[in-house]
């Protein structure tokens, strides 16, 4: 199952927060590509936020590895899970009478 997860900031936390943990964060988030979980990362331009595209058999299992990470462990962030199932719009351009 294909999961996007959008990362939110805990409110009330600083840079200073988050700066002792980001190369341990790197590195879970890239220990997680290699072992194909995370397929696509990303972060977003209108805030520094972490935009993670995840390739799991479940929701609940993707919440689990989302919180393995470090800045989540920290209670620094939480992630948004977002379930996608591909897009069948395209089905109406082969249906009869389009």
């Amino acid at each position: 199952m294909k999961l996007l997860a959008l990362e939110v900031e805990e409110p009330g936390t600083s840079p200073e927060a988050f700066r002792p943990h980001l190369r341990e964060e790197a590195k879970a988030v890239w220990e997680l590509y290699l072992s194909g979980i995370v397929r696509e990362a990303y972060f977003r331009t209108d805030r520094h936020t972490a935009v993670l595209v995840l390739e799991c058999p479940d929701q609940e299992h993707a919440r689990e590895v989302l919180a393995s990470l470090p800045l989540v462990r920290h209670k620094l962030i939480h992630f948004e899970v977002v379930p996608l199932t591909p897009y069948s719009g395209f089905e109406r351009l082969f249906a009869s009478g389009a």
